[in-house]
């Protein structure tokens, strides 16, 4: 199965994988049904979870009915325990890049969100716009979620200036990325084309970046207040396995 994921991963589109796993998602929902895991975002427990990985594949990270990863389960935990983000009875204005379909139609749903999507390519943006150069006012939305998303980017640096723009002053900014924190500087080489090379090296054929801890000080460089969130060492290291999460994943948390 490992080395069936990692094909299709590597060879279908994106936009395109997004639309099939629609398809696919309750079958496999249905077929690891059991009880030793459970995914917190709509509480359905399994068997075991799926592997996952553009590279090296991770074992029992996929969950079967919402596609979360490890980020998102974390992710959600935070913003349901730790944030007014549901709870608000103030609505807010949310914009979500790269939207998850985790997320989407759970935050689309949502009463007290005023939730707009933006993306490239994403068949679920509601605003195609580059995040180089967005099509947004000055101090317009009360949260962005941009996750995994930076990576990507080549000019980070100006993609987050645009992001620390459109957030309101006292806005909340969640900004995760692939990190290594045996790293104390990101490493970037912009020679590095071939597309399997950058999967070797950087961990996915479209990444261009590996960042190291230094990415939280880069990111109060643009103006950010962060928070480096530790969320697994907040919950019992029973929840962190039965949520299947990476032990030790930060949330950068930042603030305008």
């Amino acid at each position: 199965m490992k080395s069936l994921f990692k094909l299709i991963l590597n060879t279908i589109p994106r936009p395109l994988l997004i639309r099939l796993s629609y398809v696919a998602r309750p079958v496999l929902a249905l077929a690891l049904k059991g009880d030793k895991f459970t995914d917190p975002i709509d509480g359905k427990s399994f068997k075991t979870f799926l592997p996952y990985g553009y590279g090296t594949q991770r074992n029992n990270v996929l969950s079967p009915s919402t596609l979360s990863l490890e980020r998102h389960r974390l992710l959600w935990l935070f913003l349901n325990e730790e944030s007014d983000f549901f709870s608000s009875n103030v609505k807010k204005k949310v914009l979500h890049f790269a939207p998850e379909q985790a997320f989407y139609k759970l935050f689309r749903n949502q009463k007290n969100l005023d939730y707009t999507t933006t993306d490239l390519f994403s068949p679920l943006a509601d605003v195609k716009a580059d995040i180089c150069d967005l099509p947004f006012d000055d101090n317009q939305y009360d949260v962005i979620l941009c996750n995994h998303v930076l990576e990507h980017i080549p000019d980070d640096t100006k993609a987050m200036q645009e992001l620390y723009r459109v957030l309101k002053p006292g806005g909340m900014a969640i900004l995760q990325i692939p990190q290594d924190l045996s790293r104390a500087n990101t490493f970037s080489d912009d020679t590095i084309t071939d597309q399997k090379e950058r999967a070797k090296i950087f961990g996915q054929y479209d990444h261009v970046r590996i960042y190291g801890r230094d990415y939280f000080d880069k990111l109060r460089s643009i103006g950010f207040k962060v928070i480096e969130e530790d969320y697994t060492n907040k919950i019992t290291p029973e929840l962190v396995e039965k949520y299947c999460l990476a032990n030790g994943e930060i949330i950068p948390v930042c603030f305008k």
